[in-house]
């Protein structure tokens, strides 16, 4: 059984994570899959739980900057970064510190780990009432949907997991930002709730050196969520639709396409921000009537790709990748 926890249940929360268990726990972007980054063992059954490949790394959580920084090797960069964007949807990768706690399992045993600090107020208060860091991958099986709910993440964990700390919905809807600045440059790796132009105003410019196809057939990620195809429901997925045909379902954005099987419309005011915080509960809610209606595929109409668009774009872009 997965106990479904309430707001007032922090504390029992916590002490499941202490006590080597796994608990699902909101943030602003996606539900996360939290266990105690120390614990090697409780690691390892988030990538048992996931189904998840062992050379893709978890983001560790931490209630603040400093706790963050005694694990690994912040630059004047990253504590700028740090100051103006956490609490909140960015996450650096940073060189490990020497005698770092964090289990080598959680940085898929690179010299570098993805750290970041929720602005969720249940996720702060759970990393806080638990005191250890937490390793906390999307609450989701590997590849599919990420979960922006309790129910999502039931859906495909329940009976996997000890527990999930209802928040209700997340509000940004799509993973935070990954900048690597490990290497002396600074590197996008996965475009998420901080617009890589935001970023840019605080440090410069950001490169994106690696492609995703790239990193996957040499598995050098550096990164969580850099894997090529992602957040694949199981229909095929057609991006860039102009029209749409009675046996496809839709995924709208702005006034939707006539002709749909089905249609779910994630925002008709071309709103992004709206857009970003209902794609992966369209997409799977497209997944599960499309297949109950007998469609055959997914089609996408277009997103622009400033701001959060690029994010949505890269998860609409894994979602469509063969596989």
């Amino acid at each position: 059984m997965t106990l479904l926890l309430g707001p007032g249940e922090v504390d029992r929360a916590a002490a499941l994570l202490r006590a080597g268990e796994l608990v699902a726990f909101p943030t602003e972007t996606v539900y996360g899959l939290g266990a105690d980054a120390r614990n090697g063992r409780a690691v390892a059954a988030v990538f048992e739980a996931k189904g998840r490949p062992h050379f893709n790394p978890l983001i560790c959580h931490f209630p603040d900057a400093a706790a963050a920084f005694e694990e690994v090797l912040a630059d004047e960069r990253a504590r700028a970064l740090a100051e103006r964007f956490w609490p909140g949807p960015l996450t650096l990768v940073l060189p490990r510190r020497p005698g770092c706690q964090i289990d080598l399992l959680a940085g898929a045993g690179l010299d570098t780990l993805a750290v970041r600090v929720p602005a969720h107020p249940l996720a702060l208060a759970l990393l806080r009432a638990a005191a250890v860091p937490v390793a906390g991958p999307s609450a989701n099986r590997s590849g599919q949907v990420s979960p922006t709910t309790a129910e999502h993440v039931l859906d495909g964990l329940g009976g996997r997991i000890a527990a999930v700390l209802d928040g209700g919905p997340c509000a940004v809807g799509v993973e935070s930002t990954v900048l690597d600045l490990a290497a002396g440059g600074a590197a996008l790796l996965r475009p998420g709730g901080v617009p890589a132009e935001a970023i840019e105003a605080v440090i410069g410019r950001v490169s994106r050196p690696v492609p995703l196809a790239a990193a996957e057939a040499t598995r050098t990620l550096r990164s969580p969520g850099m894997m090529l195809s992602h957040y694949a429901p199981s229909l095929p997925v057609r991006l860039e639709a102009r029209d749409v045909a009675p046996d496809e379902a839709l995924l709208a954005f702005g006034p939707a396409l006539p002709g749909a099987g089905a249609t779910w419309q994630m925002s008709e005011a071309r709103d992004l921000r709206e857009a970003a915080a209902r794609l992966f509960a369209g997409l799977r809610w497209l997944d599960a009537e499309g297949r109950r209606r007998g469609l055959k595929r997914i089609a996408v109409m277009p997103v622009p790709a400033e701001g959060l668009g690029a994010a949505i774009n890269d998860r609409l872009e894994r979602a469509a990748a063969p596989r």
